[in-house]
Parts: C-alpha cells; structure tokens; sequence
C-alpha cells in the first residue's frame, strides 16, 4: 500500500525535490520552495501492459476536420483576439494587473451572452454583493445572469452539471481548491489540479470556460508555467490603471492567430471597444525633433504609432539607456549601427525612447522608425507629420524589407500621410499612388533625408 510523502515544490515553475533547497535549479528561483504532501495514486497505472490499444491509427489524408461553431462575445475587438469568437469547449486564460478591469470585461460579456444562452459567473475573490453592485454600476442585463461564490472545485463542477451553462468564468483560478490536493490555494498543486479538472469538464461538457489568473511582479500568470498549456487561448490585458485605454493580447491561441491585438477605452460604464486605434495614438498637437510616426503589424491589421527619442548629453558619467514601449536590447543594436554605419556617437549622451500609448512593440519593422527618430533628436532635426516610417535594419547597415507592405501604406493613406520612408524591397506597383515613396537602402540614405 502506498503512502502519504512529502515533497518540496517551487511555487514558480512546479519543479518537486525530495528535501528543501534554497534555490530550484529548474528555475532558478530562490525561497520557492514549499513543501506539500503528495496523495497516493488509486489508479491501476502500474498494471502490465495487455498489448491491445483502444485508439485507432489513421492516415493523416482520412482524418475528417470539422469547422469550429463560433459565436460572438458581443465586443468585436474581444471576437478578433480569440481568432474570430469564441469556441464552444474552449478554456481561455486572461491575465492582468489588479484593478486592470479583468472582472469588469468578462462581467460585461457575459451580460450580453445571458440574452442569448445560460451563462454562469463564479466569483472566488468577491461576494455576490460586490458582483451586483458592479453589474448595476455599468448597467448591465441582470435577469439571466447566474451568480455562484464558491472555491471548491467539485461543487463548481456539480453547478455547472446542473446548471449546463455555455459560458464560465471563473474568477479567480488562484482561489479554486481541490479536496484531494493538500496544501492552500493558489500554490503549484492547487492551481495545476485545479486547472486540469476544469479544463476535461470543458471537453466533456462543450462549455467555453474562462479563467482569470494572477499575475506575478515581472507580468507573468501566477502559478506554474504549466497552466498555460493546459489551456487552449492565453491574453492578457495590458495598460496603467490610471491609464483611458487597455489593450487586449493572444499570446498562444489553439482556435485562431497569436499577437492579435484589441484596443478598449476604461469607462464607469465597462469596456467600450475602440473601432479606429490607430487614431487615438496619433494624437499629436505639433511636430518636434524626435517624433516620428511608425507603422508595425499587430496580428492582422497595422497600427500607426507615435515613437518619441530623447537624446541629450550625460553629465554624470555612465549615459543612461532607457526604453518604454521597445526592446531595449534592440535598442542598444540600433545605437551600434548608427554609430558603425552612421558615423554618430552616442558614448556621451543619455537616449531615452517612448512609444506613445503604453504599446509594447515586439515586431522589427520599427527599427527604421526608432533610428529615424534617434537622428531626428541627435540633429534637432524634424521630421515632417505627415510622413510615415516603417523598415528593419541589419547589422551592417542595410535596410531589410518586411512583411504587408501595401497594406501598411493603405492604412497610412486612410488617416492623410502624404510621403513614406520605406525599405527598397518594398517597393512595388502595389503601393497607393497618392503616396510619394522614399525607398532607401542604407541607413547612410535616411541620414542624408534628416
């Protein structure tokens, strides 16, 4: 008969040692240890195998694909997220600072789907009154809309049994508890166990379920790393909390595209989508030395963007390398080529790079926008509004095509620029021809323009 052990498990990555030690060495996380008691297995896994398999093996031309039956979540920004609305059995993940509007977006949501479909909300963190109060606050259908606080993970199952909701949430998956699992919410076992269980009650059932989790300090779901990949749709929702808008992201998504991006203004009244995002981060009142305007491509559509560069001399010894909005590690790469290729030194001056809107950019097509906004500040030369910049530098100077060159323009065209900087690759007879076109070639080119 097996017995009851003890383990140490690091609350980061899920790592289990047989003693304490301070440091994971999956990780690398120090003080992440905890100890937990490990239950014996009742299943008969350890039985012989028979030599017969219950799955049949098919040839990859006859297995039969059927079409996903989506359905809308009310908000078209949410529906191009989780790759064109949502999948019945699906399990979604969306994290996000707290106070960042997480509840108050799947509230909304579920509102609306209660018009249409039974829909069920668990709340671990808030009581029903504070879900009500909110709910009135933003005015939101109240009828249909079942409301359950409970942690316990076999009596969410058992509601959602009886209850044969469509759409779940579940907030928080940090509070959910299982019975069999010893040690407190939201460590490794609790969160992972509770996770899975949901997650086969979602197969099983046909129900779309929403989990709400934690995030640590550098931005991360709380938990372990395996969390992600039990489900099926991972976003997170960025932006300050003193900020307007809130911006909407995929980072791994099983039913549709990754990196789509969605842009929402924070109101009293809930979520409200922004048609035109494009709009709201151009909002620039005159034209300074440093500020340019970007194209980048965020999952299936472009986005302009302001990109702002500081540089001004150091007078305190070490210059200073800061960079909001943009890899900084690129960053340092662009200052290289620019004083490799470009003849300009950066050794006694503190840079320093915004992008305007709190957008965090992880595409390389801005790097001909950071270098042109780099020379603008440098020279105190500046560049003309109404043109646009978009293009890739290589390590020895050259500027590298990208990817939807005409729609990038197109969209440029809809909100009135007249000129573009673009990479000599992307030159086509496919461009707007009410764009004049600066295709370059070198780096060498654009500081001869500036």
């Amino acid at each position: 008969m097996s017995k009851i052990k003890n383990q140490f498990t690091c609350q980061q990555c899920g790592a289990a040692y047989p003693k304490w030690l301070g440091q994971c060495l999956e990780c690398n996380a120090w003080n992440s240890l905890v100890e937990e008691l490990v239950m014996p297995k009742k299943s008969s896994a350890s039985k012989a195998y028979s030599g017969s398999v219950s799955a049949q093996v098919l040839n990859l031309s006859a297995v039969k694909v059927a079409e996903y039956q989506r359905f809308s979540l009310g908000l078209e920004e949410l529906d191009r997220v989780v790759g064109g609305g949502l999948v019945p059995g699906s399990v979604t993940l969306i994290g996000g600072d707290p106070g960042i509007g997480k509840s108050s977006l799947l509230l909304q949501v579920l509102a609306h789907l209660s018009l249409k479909m039974p829909v069920l909300y668990v709340s671990g963190e808030e009581s029903l009154e504070q879900i009500a109060l909110r709910a009135q606050r933003m005015e939101l259908a109240q009828n249909n809309l079942n409301l359950f606080a409970e942690t316990n993970v076999a009596a969410i199952s058992a509601a959602i049994l009886q209850l044969k909701p469509q759409v779940v949430v579940v907030d928080s998956i940090q509070t959910m508890q299982v019975e069999e699992i010893s040690g407190a919410p939201g460590g490794v076992s609790q969160v992972r166990e509770a996770a899975a269980t949901l997650t086969r009650l979602a197969k099983q059932t046909n129900t779309a379920i929403f989990l709400v989790g934690h995030v640590t300090k550098s931005g991360e779901v709380a938990g372990p790393r395996v969390l992600e990949h039990i489900v099926d749709t991972v976003i997170y929702l960025e932006g300050q909390a003193d900020g307007r808008y809130r911006l909407l992201r995929a980072l791994k998504n099983r039913f549709g595209p990754v990196n789509e991006l969605g842009v929402f203004a924070m109101t009293d009244k809930g979520m409200r989508e922004v048609k035109n995002p494009s709009a709201i981060f151009l909002s620039r009142q005159d034209v300074r030395p440093g500020s340019v305007v970007a194209n980048i491509w965020e999952g299936t559509r472009p986005l302009l963007l302001e990109l702002q560069a500081l540089v001004d001399d150091n007078h305190y010894g070490q210059p200073k390398r800061l960079s909001l909005g943009y890899d900084l590690n690129r960053l340092n790469l662009m200052l290289a080529i620019l004083n490799k290729h470009g003849g300009l030194s950066f050794h006694q001056q503190d840079v320093f790079i915004n992008v305007v809107g709190g957008v965090k950019i992880s595409e390389t097509s801005a790097d001909l926008g950071v270098a042109v906004a780099l020379i603008s500040s440098y020279k105190n030369r500046e560049v003309p509004q109404d043109t646009l910049i978009f293009g890739e530098i290589g390590l020895s100077g050259e500027i590298r095509p990208v990817n939807y060159g005409p729609e990038r323009l197109q969209e440029a065209f809809k909100h009135g620029f007249k000129r573009a900087i673009i990479p000599e690759g992307n030159r086509s007879k496919y461009l707007p021809k009410e764009i004049e076109i600066i295709a370059v070639k070198q780096i060498k080119e654009v500081l001869a323009l500036i």
